[in-house]
């Protein structure tokens, strides 16, 4: 009796490394996927610097263009 309970968890450690492989196996495989050259991920996050890129460059060339350039003098309407 002793025997062969220790068998049953002997084959269920065995089954929980052979899941663990498998599990650790589909995420590699996954990454792999997602961050190769030309994937879904690296697609999404090139959109994403270039849309940030470019609204920082508009608001950098907002506020350029509302200011004037240093070492000019401003006239005032007023006088």
């Amino acid at each position: 009796m002793g025997k062969g309970v220790f068998c049953k968890a002997r084959e269920n450690k065995g089954q929980s490394t052979i899941e663990y492989i498998i599990l650790v196996t589909a995420i590699i495989a996954v990454m792999i996927l997602f961050l190769a050259k030309g994937g879904p991920f690296q697609k999404a996050v090139n959109q994403t610097l270039e849309s940030s890129k470019n609204s920082m460059l508009e608001m950098s060339n907002r506020l350029k263009n509302s200011r004037p350039a240093v070492g000019t003098s401003v006239v005032d309407p007023k006088k």
